[in-house]
C-alpha cells in the first residue's frame, strides 16, 4: 500500500463520521469529515504532512499558513518535514478574529511583505475559511502561492476559490473517501 492510501484508509477510519450534520458553511451533511482526527494522530499528521509537501516543490514559497485551529497541526508538521529538507520557512497561523489584547494580530507568526504563502486546512467545503484567511494574509502584505487541504468534500470550495483567483488542490475528493 502506497503512503497516499493509508492516509485515506486513516481518514475513513478516524475521520469520516455518519449522521445528521449542520457544517461551518450552514449546510446540512449526512457526514461529516473531522480531520482533525487524522491530523492529531501521528502516522496520519505525517502522512499527510509529507504528501503535501512533496506537492511544493514546483511551487516558490516562503511560509506555510492556515485557518486555526484546523490547520494548526498542519503547519507543525510541515514546518518539521521542511527542516529535515534543509528548507527553511515560516509558519502562520490564522485567527478567527483579531485579539483585543497584546499585539491585536490576526495573523500570528513573522508575516513579511511580499511573502509568498501556501494555504493550508484539513477539510475544505465552500472555501470560506481559506478566502477570510487569504485576505488576512494579503492585509498584512503576503501573497498566496497556492491553497490546499487534505479533503475537498466538493461543495463549491475549489470554484468560490478560483473565482477569487487563487488555486486550489487537495489530496483527496470526497467521492474518493466514502
Amino acid at each position: 500500500m502506497n503512503e497516499r492510501e493509508e492516509l485515506g484508509n486513516i481518514l475513513r477510519k478516524r475521520s469520516i463520521l455518519k449522521g445528521d450534520f449542520t457544517l461551518a458553511s450552514g449546510r446540512k451533511s449526512s457526514y461529516y469529515i473531522n480531520g482533525k482526527m487524522t491530523t492529531l494522530f501521528s502516522r496520519g499528521l505525517y502522512l499527510a504532512s509529507k504528501l503535501l509537501l512533496d506537492r511544493f516543490d514546483a511551487i516558490e514559497y516562503d511560509a506555510f499558513a492556515g485557518p486555526t485551529i484546523g490547520a494548526d497541526p498542519i503547519i507543525g508538521a510541515l514546518l518539521s518535514l521542511a527542516a529535515q529538507r534543509g528548507l527553511d520557512k515560516e509558519g502562520l497561523l490564522i485567527r478567527k478574529e483579531a485579539k483585543d489584547h497584546g499585539t491585536k494580530n490576526l495573523v500570528e507568526g513573522n508575516l513579511q511583505q511580499g511573502m509568498r504563502v501556501i494555504l493550508l486546512e484539513d477539510v475544505a467545503t465552500t472555501g470560506g475559511s481559506l478566502l477570510k484567511a487569504a485576505r488576512a494574509i494579503e492585509a498584512g502584505g503576503g501573497a498566496i502561492s497556492g491553497v490546499y487541504t487534505i479533503v475537498d468534500r466538493e461543495e463549491g470550495a475549489e470554484a468560490n476559490l478560483a473565482e477569487a483567483g487563487y488555486r486550489f488542490s487537495s489530496l483527496f475528493k470526497v467521492k474518493e473517501l466514502l
